[in-house]
């Protein structure tokens, strides 16, 4: 499949012979050309200057999880009242699919409230998120058991000092005993905007980026 408008893209390319990690976000499509705003350096977090014929490895989620890649090159560029990179479409039979390994997980402390129906709520801290869901502890008084379904809101920090918040209803998948008291609580996403979703996925991307860095 291919990705769509909006879509956040990641984008392999090399700068000075070494491979460097962009981010980018679908603009328009037509025809023959994939059109995504002027990437992002994911390490020095400046923008990236594209050349015309310059070769991209290209890869984006769909909702599910499923990563999705493919390889194509610049083609141009397009002036609007920001200016694009377009890039050569591909056929579908040139994308490929990697299950092998889902979303992006890692290790993160996050602060996450949790509704359990319309009365019960309380602030939790995830022992690790990802595109594909999170993990937190709690006290063993809230009453979560397996395939329980929770609303809750994510607050994510990023480099920099910006602040999101990510709202999705979670499926419990497992409920196991951890510290004395608490539970150790692991849920998938049942339903969340794809908008959050890439929020989500964005952070994962910089913590990853950090840990390589140490």
């Amino acid at each position: 499949m291919l990705p769509k408008i909006n879509q956040t893209m990641y984008i392999q390319a090399a700068a000075n012979g070494e491979p460097i990690t962009l981010r980018s976000r679908v603009a328009d499509m037509d025809n023959g050309n994939i059109f995504i705003e002027v990437p992002l350096n994911e390490k020095t977090r400046g923008l990236y200057r594209a050349q015309q014929g310059e070769p991209f490895q290209l890869y984006f989620f769909t909702q599910d999880g499923v990563k999705h890649l493919f390889a194509s090159e610049v083609t141009g560029f397009r002036r609007e009242k920001v200016q694009l990179v377009s890039i050569r479409k591909p056929e579908l039979d040139e994308i490929t699919k990697d299950q092998r390994r889902s979303f992006l997980r890692v290790e993160a402390n996050l602060e996450i409230a949790i509704s359990i129906g319309d009365k019960l709520r309380f602030v939790a801290v995830t022992e690790d998120v990802g595109g594909g869901g999170v993990s937190f502890q709690c006290e063993r008084k809230w009453p979560i058991v397996q395939n329980a379904v929770l609303g809750c809101w994510l607050l994510l920090n990023y480099k920099g000092g910006a602040i999101a918040h990510a709202k999705f209803e979670g499926e419990v998948v497992r409920v196991l005993p951890a510290e004395p008291d608490r539970h150790l609580v692991m849920m998938r996403f049942k339903d969340i905007a794809d908008a959050d979703q890439q929020k989500i996925i964005r952070y994962c991307f910089e913590r990853q980026l950090d840990k390589r860095k140490d």
